[in-house]
């Protein structure tokens, strides 16, 4: 992979993996519909360490304040403020995915990469999240989240080990569901990826640095990190005065491209 392949790679990476059109999808399909090498899961737990950076940086006073809260639940032993809830509530949620990471991890090298699945997913997830968002009430914020949304939330989460579903478009579309506002469900779902993307990086990056730190390598984790961030800071406006209908709108299209180019290569 040279500098420029590993340069797009980490700009999709840091673009996808906040927005609710699923950087997996995008970095199985993107080697294949451009005649490029394979970078292989490995390569793309890399491209996750950037947007890691990404999500620390954004939200560095919350993750401080979240930290705080942690500890002092391990020293109370009990839950009394918004902060040691919310910590508590993203532990819960990340248990589902975890699972479904540790139990399926050999089918999401393998037999969940194959692009006409990857484009079913698309539209399908597509499809239920623009329905989702327009019918769901919009009425709670994060403050006002309870035990059973974190559960749902999580197991919502479980099925973004297939490639097209998407992380944050699963875990996005559940909060939606459960009649967060389209701006708490974005912030959960983003507070919600750094357990996960966390330990992908520490239990799979290993293997990316096998032959050596590459100029691709760095890179690409450059890009993913700069284009995680821009990526959270406009999702987070555009929000605030739109839908998710236009993510929607491009899943139903980008998949339905994916199926057709899979049935014509045959």
């Amino acid at each position: 992979m040279t500098v420029f392949q590993a340069i797009v790679m980490g700009v999709i990476q840091g673009l996808s993996e906040f927005l609710p059109i699923s950087s997996s999808a995008h970095l199985a399909l993107t080697p294949w519909l451009l005649g490029w090498p394979a970078p292989g899961l490995a390569f793309d737990v890399a491209l996750h360490l950037g947007t890691l950076i990404a999500l620390v940086w954004f939200f560095w006073q919350e993750w401080i304040t979240l930290a705080r809260a942690f500890f002092s639940i391990l020293r109370k032993r009990s839950l009394e403020t918004e902060s040691e809830r919310r910590v508590a509530f993203v532990v819960v949620a990340t248990i589902p995915g975890a699972i479904a990471g540790y139990l399926l991890q050999d089918y999401a090298k393998t037999i969940f990469r194959t692009p006409a699945l990857t484009g079913l997913m698309l539209m399908v997830m597509g499809a239920i999240l623009w329905l989702v968002d327009r019918a769901a009430r919009q009425d709670r914020g994060i403050t006002n989240m309870t035990w059973r949304d974190a559960i749902l939330i999580g197991l919502a989460q479980m099925f973004a080990i297939v490639p097209g579903v998407s992380r944050s478009g699963s875990t996005i579309t559940a909060g939606r569901a459960l009649g967060l506002t389209r701006e708490a469900a974005a912030v959960f779902s983003f507070l919600l990826s750094l357990p996960i993307i966390t330990a992908a990086v520490v239990f799979e990056g290993r293997h990316a640095i096998e032959n050596g730190i590459t100029a691709p390598l760095v890179a690409g984790v450059i890009a993913s990190a700069v284009s995680g961030w821009l990526a959270i800071s406009v999702l987070l406006k555009f929000i605030s005065r739109n839908s998710y209908g236009v993510f929607a709108l491009y899943r139903l299209i980008i998949g339905g491209a994916v199926l057709a180019l899979a049935f014509y290569r045959g």
